[in-house]
């Protein structure tokens, strides 16, 4: 990713910054809330083809370790590829439209409110578990493979897949496309801060998990809304997911 020339701020003026600079008209994109709808729309068929092409052959969720890394990886990868193809064929790419660069600033940007929101997540979902129960706040991926003892492979793919490849789609649909989506209107960057956060909590089709996602989704959205660039929205994301991901790992791997 490219890094855009900036000055170097402080958190508290970015963060002041959010109402006093607008972001600039959107020129050149082509593109708003019916991409994203088509995105997801991708995303979901795809995941249910698959699914259905696996049960045709015996696979199930509950029995085929391929068939959830395939429906896991192949949605995501065609919704986020079909994103930034939309950018070039409708708009001005994805460095402008969706503002996929990566600045040190974002970086040490990302990491700071990547590690907070690790914390509140820890804290909510401990919360949450004791609430809804330990399975219900649990999401079915992870459920899964902590009681799998997957081929070392398989393992490794999944944990790429929660710690790396996951984050950076799901920012370029939702922090990317969708946040652009809203902007084009007209909108604040508070609106689609709001808008954002909302719809990728209920995205995921986990109703006994939205709140907690909500939690999750705050602080990633806040790196989007100070730094007005997706990198450190995406390093926000990675380290959020990265130590539940490799504790999968481990776990799954008959580690721990």
């Amino acid at each position: 990713m490219n890094e855009q020339g900036s000055t170097k701020r402080s958190f508290l003026q970015s963060v002041r910054d959010i109402s006093r600079n607008p972001e600039p008209e959107r020129v050149g994109q082509r593109w708003g809330f019916g991409a994203f709808l088509l995105v997801e729309a991708v995303f979901i068929l795809s995941a249910v083809f698959i699914t259905a092409v696996g049960n045709s052959f015996g696979a199930t969720l509950e029995n085929s370790t391929s068939l959830v890394l395939i429906g896991s990886l192949v949605p995501i990868l065609l919704a986020a590829t079909l994103a930034v193809v939309i950018t070039y064929v409708r708009g001005n790419g994805p460095v402008v439209d969706l503002r996929l660069s990566m600045t040190k600033e974002d970086v040490a940007t990302g990491l700071k409110i990547g590690l907070v929101g690790f914390v509140l997540t820890y804290v909510a979902a401990t919360v949450w578990a004791k609430i809804v129960g330990e399975g219900n706040a649990t999401s079915a991926i992870a459920e899964l493979f902590s009681q799998a003892n997957l081929p070392l492979a398989a393992a490794i793919t999944m944990f790429l897949y929660m710690s790396f490849i996951g984050p950076i789609c799901e920012e370029i649909i939702f922090r990317g496309l969708l946040w652009g989506a809203v902007e084009r209107q007209g909108w604040s960057r508070w609106a689609a801060f709001v808008l954002t956060t909302v719809i990728f909590a209920v995205s995921h089709l986990e109703p006994q998990r939205t709140w907690l996602l909500l939690v999750i989704a705050i602080p990633i959205g806040v790196a989007r809304l100070i730094t007005r660039r997706l990198g450190a929205s995406i390093v926000a994301h990675v380290m959020n997911n990265f130590l539940p991901g490799l504790s999968l790992l481990l776990l799954s791997v008959g580690v721990l």
